[in-house]
């Protein structure tokens, strides 16, 4: 079955067959299979009225057990982004009831993140309902392939590969 990249991978075949440009259809590939997902997982999280960062936040929280709480610079490393975006996101959730910031007793500079009741019960509905629709999404392949797709970005995101 041919598609569009085949189509841009003959053309650069014949306008550059000194180069070796295989991988350029697999990440071409890879790039729009993540656009595809992305989109059908936001519908998701939309649909109830969050971001995938905030989801992101809810879940950490989530799966970090009771008490459900932690410090932003935990948050930050769990989720491998700046102090600064993480503001942000809290700030939204907490506004919406989701999370409750309060000073940390050990440290008094600093504060902890705690899930609330309503964050705790949103998070759970969408996990259920996003983890349907992961399940939806990779429905289409083989167990194996599956398996095999995970070993493969598995071994493209070891630290000797990243930038």
């Amino acid at each position: 079955m041919s598609d569009a990249i085949d189509l841009v991978m003959e053309q650069w075949r014949r306008e550059r067959p000194d180069l070796d440009l295989s991988p350029m259809g697999v990440f071409a590939r890879l790039a729009l299979a993540t656009r595809a997902v992305e989109s059908e997982v936001d519908r998701v999280f939309t649909r109830h009225g969050l971001r995938q960062g905030e989801f992101d936040v809810l879940s950490a929280l989530r799966r970090s057990g009771p008490p459900y709480t932690l410090i932003p610079s935990e948050l930050s490393a769990v989720l491998m982004m700046s102090r600064a975006g993480m503001t942000n996101r809290l700030d939204r959730l907490e506004a919406a009831g989701l999370v409750e910031r309060s000073l940390d007793p050990a440290d008094r500079r600093s504060f902890r993140v705690c899930l609330t009741a309503k964050g705790r019960e949103l998070i759970d509905i969408v996990l259920a309902e996003h983890a349907a629709n992961l399940q939806r999404l990779a429905s289409h392949l083989d167990p194996q392939d599956t398996v095999v797709l995970d070993r493969i970005l598995r071994g493209m995101l070891t630290p000797k590969n990243q930038v």
